[in-house]
């Protein structure tokens, strides 16, 4: 049996054989993406009680930068002391006691997967896992021959995916 060198049987080859190596690669993301949709809530996390020495006399708003937490509101003040959520920091002597919650190590670095930046090694995992994933796309249309039922209904599964993207991108 002679195998044709065609485009079709190329792509098709492609695809099995990326598709082979980007299994695992699509695991890790795929469980890493499901614990992001979680990341404003306390699942998984553990808190953790840190102090640190600041720059005394800062704002809420510096405090909230230095210490990395979103929308920080002073509560209380009791002389130097100043109260918040998670903590406290003294304004006259720069030392700040907070808690904050953070996931465990392991799932840390899975989720770091899709923060990463163009400064960060894994942005070249990110962009060439992005690129692999777009070849799939495309050379999922050669799986089929194009006057087959399959590719037709496989046409219309492609269109469905996309305006079901549409509407909820647009809710």
């Amino acid at each position: 049996m002679s195998s044709k060198a065609t485009l079709h049987n190329s792509m098709r080859v492609y695809h099995r054989y990326l598709g082979f190596f980007l299994a695992g690669i699509m695991a890790v993301y795929a469980l890493s993406g499901i614990v992001l949709i979680f990341r404003d809530t306390s699942f998984l996390k553990k808190e953790k009680q840190l102090t640190q020495q600041l720059q005394p006399g800062l704002t809420a708003e510096a405090l909230g930068k230095a210490i990395r937490i979103r929308d920080l509101k002073i509560t209380s003040v009791s002389g130097d002391m100043q109260t918040f959520k998670q903590g406290t920091y003294n304004a006259q002597t720069g030392s700040a006691s907070y808690t904050v919650t953070v996931l465990p190590a392991l799932v840390e670095k899975l989720t770091h997967l899709h923060k990463a930046s163009t400064k960060d090694p894994l942005f070249f995992l990110n962009v060439f896992f992005g690129v692999s994933l777009f070849f799939f796309v495309i050379s999922s249309f050669w799986m089929f021959m194009p006057k087959t039922s399959i590719f037709k209904k496989g046409l219309y599964f492609t269109l469905a995916g996309v305006m079901l993207t549409v509407v909820l991108l647009m809710v």
